[in-house]
């Protein structure tokens, strides 16, 4: 007769137990997404250029235009009858103008950001890819504008370089221009994206957005210097991350009184509105497709 095994002696062996867990800290944005989908965010920021000039009789002459009358008025209005002066005897419409190219790329990029995922609601209804190639690709149409402007920066300090007694200097001071250029173009992403999620769930933004930048130009130093500002105020005017953006550009391309302590507080205010931005689009992230 065969004994029976004793069951007491079989041992039992639990499968293995995988528990997933959310990424965390800045893997949670999944910034590397972008990269991978770098071509569809390259042909989203083409696209966006070529929609903003199509049927136009003038195209791209707009990004001339506008930004050379704005400061042909600002010209008349500030200097010839308010009497404002700029620093170091450099010439009024050449002071104005260099604000004016970075304070355009974030005016004109801001509503562009703002209203991008609403806009795009098609594709976010229908395929997966990274959400926030819409608001960067919305950058495209901007960063083309700066370019044709600032060509024609370059034109007039020339002209004046010819004609006046005032005369540009080159100085290495110009090698930190492009850390400006990314300082602009981050500071319009950095409330771009909190106004673009926004948007999503609370169309009032889009009316909100227009008057917001209206007023912010004049809270910025773009028609006068922010040697005005003195005193304890510096470090309330230099919460504003346009304060730093501009006067980083101004003195990088005319010289005068290098960044101080007001730039600092103006790179942090970007830095600390971008890193929240960021969390806040991805934490939005996952109702755009339900809401929008």
């Amino acid at each position: 007769m065969i004994a029976s095994p004793n069951t007491t002696d079989i041992k039992t062996v639990e499968p293995p137990v995988t528990i997933i867990l959310p990424p965390r800290g800045w893997r949670s944005l999944k910034l590397r997404e972008l990269w991978i989908y770098r071509e569809l965010l390259f042909f989203l920021a083409l696209r966006d250029v070529k929609v903003r000039y199509k049927q136009t009789g003038l195209g791209v002459l707009w990004a001339l235009l506008q930004p050379f009358v704005t400061m042909v008025v600002f010209t008349f209005v500030f200097q010839k009858m308010a009497g404002l002066k700029a620093d170091n005897d450099i010439p009024y419409p050449i002071f104005t103008f260099a604000a004016l190219l970075p304070w355009q790329l974030f005016a004109g990029s801001l509503p562009r950001i703002s209203n991008s995922l609403v806009g795009n609601a098609n594709l976010l209804t229908k395929v997966y890819f990274p959400r926030m190639a819409i608001p960067l690709a919305a950058l495209g149409a901007g960063l083309v504008d700066f370019v044709i402007a600032f060509g024609l920066l370059t034109s007039l300090m020339v002209w004046y370089s010819l004609t006046s007694t005032w005369h540009f200097a080159w100085s290495w001071a110009l090698l930190a221009l492009p850390l400006f250029l990314l300082l602009a173009v981050l500071s319009s992403l950095a409330v771009g994206l909190w106004f673009a999620a926004l948007n999503v769930q609370y169309r009032d933004v889009q009316y909100i957005t227009p008057f917001l930048v209206q007023v912010w130009m004049f809270l910025s130093p773009v028609v006068y210097s922010t040697s005005e500002v003195h005193g304890a105020w510096r470090f309330i005017y230099g919460l504003n991350p346009m304060v730093g953006v501009i006067g980083g550009f101004r003195w990088a391309l005319l010289g005068g009184s290098p960044p101080d302590a007001m730039m600092a507080v103006s790179v942090g205010m970007v830095l600390l509105l971008l890193a929240g931005g960021l969390y806040f689009f991805r934490f939005m992230e996952r109702y755009f497709a339900d809401v929008i």
